[in-house]
């Protein structure tokens, strides 16, 4: 019977190892590597890493090779699927013509993510927790 309890700890991505996967951090970056290692803690080796930053209709990737992520950093770790990751609907650009984009949107979802925490400080008496790329 215990064989049917869900195991939930970073011994789960044993079947991840050597994959294509996605991996979502806490200040917004988008990883795209290949996982080849992790420990107790879920901190994470990635091979042939690229981090993708997206605008409208356009993505553009930047190569970052070998990159090990602190394990409380990851938002969201999901495997791509390797057949159908050439079907996206976008166009890939060249990364220094979205770079500008790019960080003018998130300095706007910054700017807004602050007026409303001064709000729900103000109005509703929430307390102004979290800090620089907390945003999760």
């Amino acid at each position: 019977m215990d064989s049917l309890i869900p195991f939930t700890t970073s011994g789960s991505l044993v079947d991840c190892v050597d994959r294509k996967m996605l991996v979502i951090l806490r200040d917004g970056r988008k990883l795209h590597g290949v996982l080849r290692s992790y420990d107790q803690f879920a901190n994470l080796v990635l091979e042939d890493t690229v981090e993708r930053i997206y605008h409208g209709n356009a993505f553009a990737e930047s190569w970052h090779g070998l990159f090990l992520i602190r394990g409380e950093n990851v938002v969201l770790l999901g495997e791509i699927d390797l057949d159908r990751e050439d079907e996206i609907p976008l166009k890939q650009v060249d990364y220094n013509i979205l770079i500008n984009y790019h960080k003018q949107e998130a300095e706007t979802k910054k700017e807004r993510e602050e007026a409303k925490s001064q709000i729900l400080y103000e109005q509703k008496g929430f307390c102004k927790e979290g800090g620089e790329g907390d945003g999760y």
